[in-house]
């Protein structure tokens, strides 16, 4: 099976995936400031390895908010 190019997809599918890859910017940007601002005593685990995770889409980001925070 052909990859799709971005003239085959629908009006529909582009706006989906124009939204889903903001949203997943905006997730990404908002755990790395969080983790930036926030200091060492008040994260589960080193701040570095958070950072890493942070660019594992779309679960590192969440996992951030979810687990990462005390």
């Amino acid at each position: 099976m052909a990859k799709k190019q971005w003239s085959d997809l629908t009006p529909r599918q582009r706006r989906a995936l124009v939204v889903v890859g903001a949203a997943e910017v905006v997730l990404t940007t908002a755990a790395l400031t969080s983790l930036a601002r926030t200091p060492s005593t008040r994260i589960r685990g080193p701040k570095a390895a958070w950072a890493g995770a942070c660019f594992v889409q779309p679960v590192g980001p969440l996992a951030y908010f979810l687990l990462g925070r005390r």
